[in-house]
């Protein structure tokens, strides 16, 4: 048995050189127009797809877009809107291989966070958001590196950079400050913090708000979220403030009782605070290692309240986590198996929720719609979570990574197993 090979782009025929339906080409467009053929949607459809400007230009039935540029054949792959890592640590991940202390020359910090948000690319997400702490020996070097690592990846994959310092309040706190206003003049578009390690929680979340509120920057808070009182003024503090405010992992709502949980999900429902939960543990490896296992925040019971959930997968490779994929349809995956979502609203965590959190646009697999897109074969979403595989990543209209497997069994191996059902009936 066999996992065909990922298609390869084939030359295209000449076809109708009329302005394709849908949104048209922009000058200065990263790709050329491409057709994907045959293609699989989650609704059932197979369908054509061709791309142009960056953008979906139009979709319809199988065969009826004439190419006109390249095409890539589909067939046996399913469609899907790409995902995107809503919580990543790129400049401390493939570190728990290191002999000592892993390296933070900026050098080194580059190369890792560049490895790693090439290989969250090649599993689909074709944007993620890293956060990168500032402050301390290392002041804001490590975010320069990760600045330049996102230079050196544009074209291929967007990534967004979370300052995120220790201390905001007291007299320790205003070099924090300080620093965390120098991260957002150096580029960082997200305003991160870690409330949980400030002396004073609730002075470190006003700090946070109030440089973002200066900046217009997105709040991106790592809080366990096991304090209902301290996520019930977190809410009230953040009510309102645009462009948008999100924190996890919030592992701590699973261990509140139910009702209390409830309570703070609906406040922050109407604060409109998107919760990032991560699936596969949290970030800082004290669950992991600790005296409790922890499961993820309480995704069905959030969403029921109306809170915007997204999935990451965290930690990768590092000293929170060994063996970490940056994979966002493993975080789908476990989701499911987790029973907090069903395959397709678990797939919607990495992907609409997962965008929106970062502010990016829809994508849908219609006319207009952005090009950021992710075929996987097989036929429903419950299969890819189960064997995502092969994979090809289209980003701003162009195909930028794949990944083909194949599976082969040896002749003997397969006689013994077909054999076998023939001499239990005799």
């Amino acid at each position: 048995m066999s996992d065909s090979s990922s298609p390869q782009p084939q030359p295209g025929r000449p076809g109708n050189s009329g302005k394709p339906r849908g949104t048209g080409r922009r000058a200065g467009s990263d790709a050329g127009a491409l057709v994907l053929c045959g293609a699989r949607l989650a609704d059932g459809r197979t369908v054509d797809v061709r791309l142009g400007g960056g953008r979906i230009e139009a979709v319809g039935t199988a065969g009826s877009l004439a190419p006109q540029g390249a095409r890539v054949d589909l067939a046996g792959y399913l469609l899907l809107p790409a995902p995107a890592e809503p919580h990543a640590h790129c400049d401390t991940a493939l570190t728990a291989d290191s002999d000592g202390p892993a390296s933070d020359s900026p050098e080194d910090v580059q190369r890792r966070t560049t490895e790693a948000a090439l290989l969250q690319l090649g599993h689909g997400a074709t944007a993620s958001r890293s956060h990168v702490r500032i402050g301390g020996v290392q002041g804001l070097r490590s975010l320069e590196a990760v600045l330049q690592a996102r230079r050196s990846l544009r074209g291929l994959a967007d990534l967004a950079a979370v300052a995120v310092p220790r201390v905001l309040t007291g007299v320790a706190g205003a070099d924090g400050l300080a620093m965390l206003r120098d991260a957002v003049k150096m580029g960082a578009s997200v305003i991160g913090g870690c409330p949980d390690l400030d002396p004073d929680p609730a002075g470190h979340v006003e700090a946070v708000l109030e440089v973002a509120g200066e900046h217009g920057c997105p709040v991106d808070l790592h809080t366990d979220g096991d304090d209902p009182a301290r996520l019930a003024r977190f809410a009230a503090m953040s009510g309102g403030l645009r462009p948008g405010v999100a924190i996890g992992p919030c592992a701590g709502m699973a261990r509140m009782p139910r009702s209390v949980a409830a309570r703070v999900a609906e406040q922050l429902a109407a604060a409109d605070v998107a919760v990032i939960c991560l699936p596969q543990g949290d970030c800082t490896g004290l669950e992991r290692y600790g005296s409790r296992v922890s499961r993820p925040a309480p995704v069905r019971l959030l969403r029921a309240a109306g809170v915007r959930v997204a999935a990451g997968s965290g930690a990768l490779r590092d000293v929170a986590n060994p063996v970490g994929r940056g994979d966002p349809l493993e975080a789908a995956y476990l989701l499911a198996s987790l029973g907090e979502a069903t395959p397709e609203a678990a797939y919607e965590t990495v992907s609409a929720a997962a965008r929106a959190t970062l502010g990016l646009p829809d994508v849908r697999v219609e006319a207009g719609f952005p090009a950021e897109l992710l075929a996987v074969r097989g036929e429903r979403i419950a299969g890819v979570l189960s064997l995502a595989y092969s994979r090809i990543v289209v980003h701003r209209g162009r195909v930028v990574a794949r990944t083909s497997a194949v599976r082969e069994y040896c002749d003997s191996a397969v006689d013994v197993a077909l054999e076998l059902p023939r001499q239990s009936q005799r």
